[in-house]
């Protein structure tokens, strides 16, 4: 029985050990994103960083939510913070990207910052739908 709780712990730390080493160093770029997106989103935005070029209504739900704080979308002239990658072909890359379709990302997002930004900042169905629809304008442009 002690060797047995011997090898199960030596199992357990070899494992934890070769995970953390795994997703250190793969990871690298990501968490660094990851904690610059954090960083601006804990800041307060200020006005240069919501400023858009475009005085279409197209991306107002943008402004509103607050998504042009990290983020731009360069296809439709609208410019935000540069913390978060430009958003002008989300709606193509999410899923490939994340996993699930952008309308499951926009409910539950699978990256810690976005995550973190969503659950503080719900968006209703209506914002969702709104979102997604530029986002699409964008993609096609």
């Amino acid at each position: 029985m002690k060797n047995l709780a011997i090898i199960f712990l030596v199992s357990v730390a070899v494992g934890l050990a070769g995970g953390y080493t795994y997703f250190h160093f793969t990871n690298n770029d990501e968490t660094a994103a990851a904690k610059q997106e954090t960083a601006a989103v804990q800041k307060k935005p200020t006005a240069l960083t919501q400023t858009t070029s475009t005085s279409s209504k197209e991306g107002e739900i943008l402004k509103q939510k607050g998504c042009l704080s990290c983020h731009s979308v360069s296809k439709l002239n609208l410019q935000g913070g540069t913390t978060g990658p430009d958003l002008s072909n989300a709606y193509k890359v999410v899923e490939g990207k994340h996993g699930k379709p952008i309308e499951e990302f926009l409910k539950e997002p699978t990256s810690a910052v976005m995550s973190g930004v969503i659950k503080s900042n719900p968006l209703t169905d209506e914002e969702r739908a709104a979102i997604i629809q530029v986002l699409k304008t964008a993609s096609e442009k």
